[in-house]
């Protein structure tokens, strides 16, 4: 897709990998509208010619108002960036169970109920992307954020699943799976707290506008999958080939987290 004088509406863009989408399609020539919680943010991310709802997304009126606000402005929504998503670190056996429903209806629910909302009107308009930003969590299931992992494996199905759905109405849906991203995501937890040492795993991070150019180009390209950095596709691999040694890796970084508090 050439996103110059497209329309891309992205949720959660007041800060991290949303904020650093902004920039990078409006870089493209891209006309952008934003939705999330802080209206301060948002007007500084945005700019002028950018529109802003600011509200929660897990309201049924913010997620309305945001959709016609877009259309409204620009006539079309041409992709829809569903960024906008929170953490859990506490065990599953463990975890309140109002985090864990407050967790899947952002993670999950939101994304699914946003597509509902734009899809009628791309098939319309002859045709569009959907961007589902999960995580490499959703590749390979890690055991300091069970939950997490959970709410991004379903969000990655239902992608691979709407993309099937819409393929004869011309929309395409990409599934992007970021490892490390240096954002203040780990600093906005519903519940538990961030081992150490897993906090000090930098290895292999990237940064957030690294994360938003790879997002950016696989629209751009059509890819299925965005995976970022390229690395993580070694995890996965793993993943599918020695899933007993891989288990027996996750458990010792599990185990050397938990010492870690």
């Amino acid at each position: 897709m050439k996103l110059e004088g497209k329309t891309v509406l992205i949720t959660g863009a007041s800060e991290g990998i949303g904020a650093a989408c902004v920039e990078a399609f409006r870089k493209r020539g891209a006309r952008i509208s934003v939705v999330a919680r802080s209206r301060d943010k948002l007007e500084r991310i945005a700019g002028a010619d950018g529109v802003i709802t600011a509200g929660d997304l897990t309201d049924p009126a913010v997620r309305a108002a945001c959709v016609a606000a877009t259309i409204g402005e620009f006539g079309s929504i041409d992709v829809l960036v569903n960024n906008a998503g929170i953490g859990l670190y506490s065990p599953s056996w463990q975890a309140d169970m109002e985090d864990i429903r407050r967790l899947m209806e952002l993670n999950f629910f939101v994304p699914v109920a946003m597509a509902q909302l734009v899809v009628p009107h791309m098939a319309r308009h002859g045709g569009g992307v959907i961007v589902n930003v999960g995580s490499i969590a959703g590749k390979v299931t890690l055991p300091w954020m069970t939950i997490y992992s959970a709410s991004k494996f379903a969000l990655g199905s239902w992608t691979d699943g709407l993309r099937l759905e819409l393929k004869d109405k011309g929309i395409h849906t990409i599934n992007v799976c970021p490892g490390y991203v240096k954002t203040g995501f780990q600093d906005h937890m519903l519940g538990g707290r961030v081992p150490g040492s897993i906090r000090r795993s930098k290895k292999f991070a990237i940064t957030a506008e690294q994360c938003a150019e790879a997002i950016v180009r696989g629209v751009e390209r059509g890819k299925r999958t965005v995976l970022t950095p390229a690395v993580g596709w070694a995890l996965v691999a793993a993943a599918r080939l020695l899933p007993g040694l891989l288990d027996w890796q996750l458990h010792r970084l599990y185990r050397g987290a938990e010492g870690s508090d």
